[in-house]
C-alpha cells in the first residue's frame, strides 16, 4: 500500500517546506494531482523554482495531416515550408550610446564614460531571457500541435558561435527551441526528424530538384535556371528540409506513440493569485 502523500501545499496555496515553513509562491500552472514530493532549485540568477512529482495521465493530441519543415535563421527566426515566416519577438535592446558616446538609457558615471556603455542591469537580462523562453514555448507548442511530423536542420550552433555572428546566434536561441520541439514531439506523439547540416537545402530547387549551386547570403529570391521557378530562399530551404526528411511522402498520418517525460521547469504560465493550485482539489 502506497503511503499518503505529504502535505506540501497549504489550503491557502502556499508551499510548505520542512524546517522553513510556509512560503508564498507564484504558480506557473495548475498541478494535475496532489504532489508527492517537492524539490527547490536555485538558478544562476538567484531565483528559486519548485519542482513537484505528480501522477498524470498520458497526454495525447488529435491526429493531423500536417507536416512541416523548418528553416531557422537570423533575418526571420523561423520559416516554415508552408510559407509562414516568423519573426522573433523576444528581443530587447540594452543601453545604447548617443552621439557623445555615453549611454542614452541612463546617466553614465565617470567610469562608464571611459568604457562606453554600462552593462545591462540583471533585471533586464532576466526579462529578455524570460521573454525569449516564453516565445520559444508558445511557438514550439503551436507547431507540434498543428503538425503530425516536424523536420529541422541539424545546425552547427557551436561553430556559428565562434564567428562574427556569435551574439546573434546566442540571442536567437536555436538550440533551446529545437530541444523544445523534440521533447514536445515525444510528449504528444509526433514525428521529429533532423536532417544533416550538409544537405544543400538552399542550393536545390524545391520544384524540379535541380542543384543550382551556392548563392551569396544577400540573394533572398532567385530563379531556377532549369525550370524557371521564382524561389524565396528561406521558404525553398524549408521545403527542401521537409523533403530531405521524407515528410512529403511518408509522414502524413504517421502513428507515433507518446512517451512520458518530466515536466520542464522553465515553462511559463499563469501566476498564483486567483487560480486553483491543484486541479479538482480545493483544499489539502
Amino acid at each position: 500500500m502506497r503511503p499518503p502523500a505529504p502535505q506540501v501545499i497549504t489550503t491557502g496555496g502556499d508551499l510548505s517546506l520542512p524546517k522553513i515553513g510556509d512560503v508564498r509562491v507564484k504558480w506557473s500552472r495548475n498541478l494535475p494531482s496532489v504532489p508527492s514530493t517537492v524539490t527547490v532549485i536555485k538558478d544562476a540568477a538567484g531565483r528559486y523554482f519548485a519542482s513537484f512529482v505528480v501522477e498524470t495521465e498520458p497526454v495525447t493530441a488529435a491526429e493531423t495531416d500536417g507536416v512541416v519543415g523548418i528553416d531557422l535563421g537570423l533575418g526571420h527566426f523561423a520559416v516554415l515550408s508552408d510559407g509562414t515566416k516568423i519573426d522573433a519577438r523576444a528581443s530587447c535592446a540594452g543601453p545604447r550610446k548617443n552621439s557623445s558616446g555615453n549611454s542614452a538609457a541612463c546617466p553614465a558615471r565617470p567610469r562608464a564614460r571611459r568604457t562606453g556603455t554600462r552593462p545591462a542591469p540583471r533585471s533586464l537580462v532576466l526579462t529578455v531571457a524570460d521573454a525569449r523562453r516564453e516565445f520559444h514555448h508558445q511557438l514550439s507548442t503551436r507547431i507540434i500541435r498543428e503538425n503530425q511530423a516536424v523536420a529541422v536542420e541539424d545546425l552547427a550552433v557551436k561553430g556559428l558561435a565562434r564567428t562574427r555572428l556569435a551574439k546573434s546566434v546566442h540571442d536567437a536561441g536555436w538550440s533551446a527551441f529545437v530541444a523544445m520541439l523534440e521533447y514536445k514531439a515525444a510528449k504528444f506523439g509526433r514525428g521529429f526528424l533532423r536532417i544533416g547540416r550538409f544537405e544543400p537545402t538552399s542550393q536545390l530547387c524545391s520544384q524540379c530538384g535541380v542543384k543550382d549551386g551556392p548563392k551569396p547570403l544577400h540573394i533572398r529570391v532567385w530563379e531556377c535556371g532549369a525550370c524557371g521557378a521564382l524561389l524565396d530562399r528561406d521558404i525553398n530551404a524549408a521545403v527542401n528540409i521537409a523533403k530531405a526528411a521524407g515528410l512529403a511522402a511518408s509522414a502524413c498520418g504517421a502513428q507515433v506513440r507518446p512517451v512520458q517525460l518530466p515536466a520542464q521547469r522553465d515553462e511559463t504560465g499563469t501566476h498564483r493569485d486567483g487560480h486553483t493550485t491543484v486541479v479538482g482539489i480545493t483544499s489539502l
